[in-house]
């Protein structure tokens, strides 16, 4: 279970705020040792003046001394403090720009301060949340002017003591929602060892776990004495915070998911999914080659290159009709089209080649169910059979206003066919030691891997029919023992 200090110049200081024993000065910082190596301290330096050479520079630069994790930190206390250096990195900021004063009618300079990357101006929300994940910093005085459009002309590091009573209060609120392990005082949480938040998305579609097994999670974890915590992606300051990082929001590369998984890798956190899996297994055309060079079994499989007319003879040659088109990143079977001759085939090609500059084309192998085997640490950890929608060659079937998606059947690992098991095993091999879901297609006794997703879906009444709690259990235990090797060399 990790620590959190305030850190100021002065008790005084803290006057304004409720009284906390987390808050330190400046001096008793420096002169304690804080030397444990097996308990986690974050430090918010909420120093009067960052400047070089300063208390607060200082501050943050002895707690990387000691391995704690600051905000802000030496790196962007140097960022903020030359304009050249941050003014480099807003060169992406136009758009997020355009949609804050989309219904703005501002004239001339202002500023606009943001707290813990949060701002009371509902317009301005997306645009400090992106700045405070780029600088993060405790408070945030953003100057924006118009020139030809709006830009952000300023930005300063402002300390609590420059806040009037209202900016007090909006400081307050935030410093509370960012580290309520700074408030919070329940049995549960003096009684945890380790700290591990889980990403979710609310408003997602398809999440790939439901509201019952997020609950089955926290409530197992906590009995195992990990604190479980659901973030969204407005946390992602907060991750220094943790021990670890459990994603249940479907991943992509060009998406926040692989930002905080990188984040939290950086950061010492044990991470699932891992930022190389979410790499691995977001692209079908990186699978398709990792399962050729490991002679992992699955169907036969081409790579279509954009303008070149010469793949989709062959394709016609080789693989006959009907085969399977697919866009390198899909999921949930969107992106996936099967085709039934050459005319549907260059119809489908040209719409796919709009997202990809590479596509897949897959033999059509049809079987009633797909297995999904979900492997954990390379061990199998459940076993389900996913039937096709009805009247349909997929498990999913997306229209206009709604999905359908095929029946289920759950089973132990040990009545699967070792055919079945063994391809799914060696897949991951070659990927990682991450959590897993298989695709597998049983064929005349064998298994053809279709897939690997690094985000298998746990849903409550399905994965866990089986198991029960023992999965939740199971995946728990496996996060307590990597957070508690964490930092002996092992994982």
């Amino acid at each position: 279970m990790a620590s959190t200090l305030l850190v100021v110049d002065d008790l005084s200081d803290w006057g304004p705020y409720y009284p906390s024993e987390h808050v330190i000065t400046f001096e008793t910082y420096l002169a304690t040792a804080y030397a444990d190596p097996d308990r986690r301290m974050r430090i918010i330096n909420l120093c009067g003046d960052y400047a070089y050479l300063s208390d607060g520079y200082y501050c943050s630069l002895l707690a990387e001394a000691r391995n704690h994790h600051v905000i802000p930190s030496v790196k962007v206390i140097n960022d903020l403090g030359k304009n050249a250096l941050y003014r480099l990195q807003l060169e992406d900021f136009t758009e997020p720009l355009l949609r804050a004063f989309k219904k703005q009618n501002k004239d001339g300079e202002f500023a606009l301060y943001s707290y813990f990357g949060t701002t009371p101006d509902p317009a301005f929300q997306e645009l400090a949340r992106l700045l405070f994940e780029r600088f993060p910093c405790p408070i945030l005085k953003i100057t924006l002017r118009p020139q030809q459009q709006w830009e952000i002309t300023d930005l300063t590091a402002v300390s609590p003591r420059q806040l009037n009573d209202d900016m007090q209060t909006l400081f307050a609120d935030a410093l509370d929602k960012f580290s309520k392990k700074v408030w919070r005082k329940s049995r549960a949480r003096k009684s945890a060892r380790f700290d591990l938040a889980v990403l979710i998305n609310p408003a997602e579609t398809l999440p790939p776990s439901n509201r019952g097994a997020l609950k089955k999670f926290i409530h197992v974890g906590r009995r195992m004495g990990i604190d479980v915590e659901l973030i969204t992606q407005n946390h992602y300051g907060r991750i220094p915070e943790f021990d670890g990082l459990f994603i249940r929001e479907t991943t992509a590369i060009d998406h926040h998911t692989y930002r905080f998984a990188k984040k939290a890798e950086a950061e010492g956190l044990v991470v699932i999914d891992d930022p190389n899996s979410i790499l691995r297994c977001a692209n079908k055309v990186y699978l398709a080659d990792l399962f050729r060079t490991h002679r992992v079994p699955s169907p036969r499989t081409w790579i279509l290159h954009k303008g070149n007319a010469a793949h989709l003879d062959q394709l016609e040659a080789a693989a006959g009709f009907p085969v399977v088109i697919k866009i390198p990143d899909g999921s949930f079977s969107r992106g996936i089209v099967k085709v039934n001759n050459r005319a549907e085939l260059d119809q489908k090609v040209a719409e796919l080649f709009q997202q990809s500059a590479l596509l897949l084309a897959q033999e059509f192998l049809y079987t009633d169910f797909d297995w999904r085997i979900g492997v954990f640490n390379h061990k199998a950890l459940y076993a389900c059979r996913y039937f096709m929608v009805k009247n349909h060659w997929q498990i999913y079937r997306h229209g206009a206003n709604r999905t359908d998606s095929g029946s289920f059947a759950t089973l132990p690992t040990f009545e699967v066919p070792r055919a079945v098991l063994e391809a799914a095993l060696k897949a991951t091999q070659p990927i990682g030691n991450g959590l897993y879901g298989v695709d597998v297609k049983e064929v005349a006794g064998k298994g053809y891997v279709i897939e690997v997703n690094d985000n298998p879906s746990i849903d409550s009444g399905v994965e866990d029919q089986y198991l029960g709690d023992e999965l939740y259990r199971a995946i728990m235990a496996e996060f307590l023992r990597r957070m508690e090797n964490r930092g002996k060399g092992s994982a």
